[in-house]
């Protein structure tokens, strides 16, 4: 049973949520430590006491995490770490304000 389960919905279409995956897990491999590969549309990563799954859709990104006993403990910073970054890789692009 995963520690950390998430499901958010987005408007990015397969090619836009497979970019955000990517930005997101890059921002949490460096904070964290990851390391992960795609197979089909599900990101698989890990690392001592971290396995995970990203899996993405058309309209829906999955996030399923499994935490080691120690980092258990932990839990509550992990996964504001990760709406954060899903927060900010799935946020509408901003327009352009145009030249004064």
């Amino acid at each position: 049973m995963a520690d950390i389960s998430l499901k958010r919905a987005h408007q990015l279409g397969l090619p836009g949520a497979r970019a955000a995956a990517d930005k997101m897990a890059e921002k949490l491999s460096e904070k964290f430590d990851l390391a992960g590969d795609w197979k089909g549309n599900t990101l698989h990563f890990q690392r001592p006491g971290v396995t995970g799954t990203l899996s993405i859709s058309e309209t829906q990104m999955n996030l399923e995490v499994s935490l080691g006993f120690m980092l258990k403990m932990m839990r509550g910073p992990i996964e504001q770490a990760v709406h954060e970054q899903l927060d900010k890789v799935l946020a509408a692009p901003k327009a352009a304000k145009p030249a004064a």
